[in-house]
Parts: structure tokens; sequence; C-alpha cells
């Protein structure tokens, strides 16, 4: 007999986008309104269901439920909430409002929980796939927009080589193994691994690191954050992220957790590869939205640092950091949408000049946001990069420590630059007002982000239990 409670939150959001779509077609004048409203309603009940959901294993063991699978779709609902109320006042002023927008995040969300709860190699596949096949539309919600549809389509051509690698490495471990249940893959990879498993465990991390954008297979990130709708890419910058990282740890401690000393290496070269390049190569950027891409890239080194260490603590330091990292991108993301001056995006850094100003509130939330992407102290960035370094030098990786202060350093650069072309650069007046939901947004980001200091405890120990719950 199987219990229901496990599935209501996926059911809640399958169904709820199904509903929506019908709705959308049969009842064309209000089919934007109830969309919108009908996504964040799933979107809650979907999350009040995943946390009163117990743990067990569903489906003859194809997908599980835990505290880390509650921990990370926690982080998928907040980040997916927060791009849909970003969506609503720009998605309207750009003329994309469309009803399908909703229903595409909800279907997304619907594939990122699948994937966190797999328990079986076809079961990541079906949610990794579903979560993709959204955000390629999604990403090309702009039709008349050449650079939308030039993102979706990059998007889709390097997402479909990615899901080509990865199911190359599944078919290998399926091979060599003669399973693809999860359980039953870490009881064989333990004492003598065959050379090629260990082929299908590269193509496997190969697959899921472009999910994360870690470089070196990051190529996709800046031109599709740049070309997307700022909503989408939105989007882009904090479900999806949270997402691919848990299904990564999932992963690789799971079927794969008695490889560590194969795998660590790998995480090791991702997460030095992704510091540096995300670092420098931000430094050229004239575009915010690119640049943030390129702060994604680095962000998710950094989370891979407390990856690599191998360790529960490593675990817990890794999930706080995505964690504050999705809040702190919804903040930055929120404030790009909010920069319009008589009626027009702006997106080129030089253009934010003389903000300062003129929407002193507005450059003061991007201020925090940069201050803590930066990993100044004592906004909530400082502490996530803390623990994740503590953890690589616990675990006897300070020469990755060292790399991850280096270049947290020379970034620091870039986001400072930001800051000093708000409030020193003399600038055009003729900022527009922000809608009271994105101004909601960048407010409360920016509150969590200063106050952490002051309760951290409440995601220290969701993170710890997540962690342990990973490990056994």
């Amino acid at each position: 007999m199987i219990s229901i409670s496990p599935l209501l939150p996926a059911l809640t959001l399958g169904l709820g986008g199904m509903l929506l779509l019908v709705l959308g077609v049969t009842a064309k004048r209000t089919a934007l309104q109830t969309a919108n409203g009908g996504a964040m309603l799933f979107l809650l009940c979907a999350a009040a269901a995943t946390l009163a959901a117990p743990d067990g294993v569903l489906f003859n063991g194809l997908l599980k439920t835990t505290l880390f699978t509650r921990f990370a779709d926690t982080l998928i609902y907040i980040g997916a909430f927060t791009a849909l109320v970003l969506s609503f006042d720009f998605n309207r002023k750009e003329g994309i409002a469309r009803f399908e927008y909703p229903v595409l995040v909800l279907f997304a969300v619907l594939g990122m929980v699948v994937m966190v709860s797999a328990n079986d190699l076809m079961s990541l596949y079906v949610g990794f796939e579903l979560q993709s096949l959204a955000l390629y539309i999604a990403a090309a919600l702009a039709r008349d927009s050449l650079r939308s549809t030039e993102a979706g389509l990059k998007y889709f051509v390097l997402g479909a080589l990615a899901s080509g690698l990865l199911l190359y490495g599944i078919s290998l471990t399926y091979g060599f193994t003669g399973t693809t249940s999860f359980p039953a893959i870490a009881g064989l990879l333990t004492a003598s691994v065959p050379t090629g498993a260990l082929v299908g465990l590269t193509f496997v991390v190969v697959g899921l690191a472009f999910k994360i954008s870690a470089a070196p297979f990051h190529m996709w990130t800046p031109d599709v954050y740049e070309g997307a709708p700022t909503s989408v890419s939105a989007l882009f910058g904090t479900a999806p992220k949270a997402a691919a990282f848990a299904l990564f740890l999932s992963v690789l401690t799971g079927p794969f957790g008695g490889l560590l000393k194969e795998w660590q290496p790998l995480i090791v070269i991702l997460a030095v590869a992704s510091m540096a390049l995300g670092s420098i190569a931000a430094i050229m950027q004239t575009n915010i939205k690119r640049l943030l891409a390129y702060s994604s890239i680095g962000h998710m080194g950094y989370a891979l640092i407390g990856f690599a260490a191998g360790t529960a603590a490593g675990y817990q330091a890794s999930l706080i950091y995505v964690a504050l990292y999705v809040v702190m991108s919804a903040g930055a993301f929120a404030c790009v949408i909010a920069f319009r001056r008589q009626g027009q995006a702006v997106e080129t850094i030089a253009d934010l000049a003389g903000l300062g100003a003129e929407r002193p509130g507005l450059a003061l939330g991007l201020a925090i946001f940069m201050w803590a992407m930066a990993g100044i102290p004592p906004l909530s960035g400082f502490f996530g990069k803390l623990y994740v370094f503590l953890a690589a030098i616990d675990a006897g990786l300070l020469p990755l420590a060292i790399i991850g202060v280096l270049t947290s350093v020379i970034g620091a650069f870039y986001y400072l630059r930001v800051i000093k072309v708000m409030y020193f650069d003399a600038g055009k007046p003729g900022f527009d007002r922000a809608s009271p939901g994105v101004n909601f947004i960048i407010g409360l980001g920016a509150v969590v982000t200063v106050l952490f200091i002051v309760a951290p405890s409440p995601l220290i120990s969701a993170a710890s239990a997540a962690a342990k719950a990973l490990m056994g």
C-alpha cells in the first residue's frame, strides 16, 4: 500500500500545471491572472506538503523522501516563488506576459523535485529532462526578441549535449553494474571497480556539472543569462541551481559514495576552475546580467569546496552556501528587474551611474547583495565562504581553501565596481520606480542577508540534519 503523503508535492505541481494549462486555453480573458495566482498557490501547497511529508521510499525504490530532499525542495520552492513574483510586472512591461510562463515554472519545479528525490538513475534522468525542457522554452519566452530566441537555442543545443553525456554515463554505469538503483550500485562499487564504471562516473559528473554551470562546462551561462528575459534569468539563478547542486550531492554520495577518492579530484578541479573563471572573466563584463552569470559560476565553485571535502561538515557547509546564494541571487536579480529608465530596461553597468542619489533605497539593496556576494563581513556571504573554507581545511584541503580566498579577493573588485558606479559616477536622471512586489523581494532579501549573523541557527541546524540524512 503506497502512502499518498510523500507523493502530494509532485501531484500538486503536475496536476496543478495541467489544470492551469487547460484553464489558459479555455478562459482566455482571465488566463494570465489565473495562471499567475494559481502557480503561486500550487507552489505554496507543494511546499507545505513537502514539509509535512514523512521519510520513505516510493515506487519500488525509484524515489525517496528524506530530510535532505525536503531541505533542497524548500530552496527550490523559494527560488521559484521569488522568480514568479519578479516576473509579473517585468513580463507585462516587456510585452511577454503569457499564461504559459507560470505553467512552465510549475513543470520545471516538478522536474527539479523528481531530480532531488531520485533514488534510481532512470527517475533521475526523467526529472532532469522534464526540468530542462521547460527551461529551454522559458529562455526563449520573448519570441519576438532575437536575443531571447538565440538564448533558448543555445541552451537547448548545449543542454542536449550535456543530457547525452549524462545518459552515456548512466548507460556505462548500468552496463558494468547491471542495475540502475542507487543502493544497489553503491553496494557494488566498493572494492574492485571496473574501469568502465569509472568512465561512466566521469560522464555523469560532466552532465551534472553543466547544470550547475561549473567551469569548464559553463559556456551556456553568460549568453543565456544575458539573452533570456531578466525574469527568466532570475529563475535560472535560483531554483535550478539549488536543484542541480542537490542532485550532484545525492548522486556522488549515494550510488558513487564508495568512490570518494576517485571523484574527489574531479570536484576539486571543477571548484578551482569555476572560482578562477568566475572571478577573472567577470572583471571584463559591462552587462550586469553577464556579470551575475559569471558570478554564479564562481559561487558554484565555492559551494563545491565543501562538496570536495567529502565529510558531513563539508556537505553541511555546501548546503548553507547554496541556501544563502539563492537569497543573494534572487535579491540581485530583483534589483536588475527594478532598473528601468523611462520605461526601458537598464542592463549596462555604466547606466547605473547616479542611482545612489536618485533611488537610494534601490542602490542600497544592490550594494548589500554585491557586498554579500563579495564575502564582506558581517553579511551572510562572508559566513557562507567561511563555512566551506573551514570544512576544506578540516578535510586536509588547505590549498583549495587558499585558492578560494585569493579568488574571493579578485572577485571583490567587480562587485565593488558596481557600487562605485552607483554612488560616485554622475549619470542621467529618470529611473522609474519599481513595483511593490519587486521592492518586497529586494527588501526581504536584504534583511535576510544582513541579519543572518543574528539568527544563523535555524539554517545551520537544518543543513546539518540534511547532511546527516544525505550520508545516512
